[in-house]
């Protein structure tokens, strides 16, 4: 799914944004963001030979709504969109965008909202938060059969190994120090 890649760096910060366009992984994913500077974080992006993943629920100044995703694909046209919300989901998959559902484990109600979604949405990926659970991860592998990768709390390399023992493909982190790690396939 991501080209074998097993850490998709995450930022939450233009500085951040900065340093993650000088990573090696090709995927990247830009947390928060601010809709006036989009389209040109999505252009720096791919003059960086980057596919961006945008999570679509932490944009400012933009709704969470259909047109807002439709805004994000026909405009910005980043790689793929991460949300939460079925409408952003469907609409990103209907323009052809990589669709990440990120899926929060706060309690069982929420996780079988999250299981609705997959049903209805079938996105292509779906992120796992937080990262450090190896046996819900492991339960939504099966029960989906969709590619997993996890993010949240992931601090250090075993505990990204832990994820991907779990069943996850790959996992996004906020943290430099694992943008660069180089782990065995599985």
């Amino acid at each position: 799914m991501f080209q074998e890649e097993k850490i998709i760096p995450a930022a939450r910060t233009e500085k951040e944004f900065e340093k993650l366009l000088e990573s090696s992984p090709t995927y990247v994913v830009l947390l928060n963001s601010r809709l006036a500077q989009l389209k040109s974080m999505t252009q720096m992006a791919a003059r960086a030979g980057k596919r961006l993943i945008v999570h679509a629920d932490l944009i400012q100044g933009l709704g969470h709504d259909e047109s807002a995703a439709q805004f994000l694909c026909q405009q910005v046209r980043p790689h793929g969109l991460i949300s939460t919300r079925k409408q952003v989901l469907t609409t990103a998959k209907k323009h052809g965008l990589l669709t990440v559902q990120r899926m929060f484990l706060i309690d069982s109600s929420a996780l079988e909202t999250s299981y609705k979604i997959v049903e209805e949405v079938e996105p292509d990926v779906i992120e796992v938060l937080p990262g450090r659970m190896p046996g819900i991860i492991r339960e939504v592998a099966e029960k989906t059969g969709v590619p997993l990768i996890a993010g949240g709390f992931l601090r250090s390399r075993q505990d990204a190994e832990e994820a991907f023992e779990a069943g996850a493909e790959a996992v996004t982190t906020t943290r430099r120090e694992l943008w660069t790690a180089r782990f065995d396939k599985p």
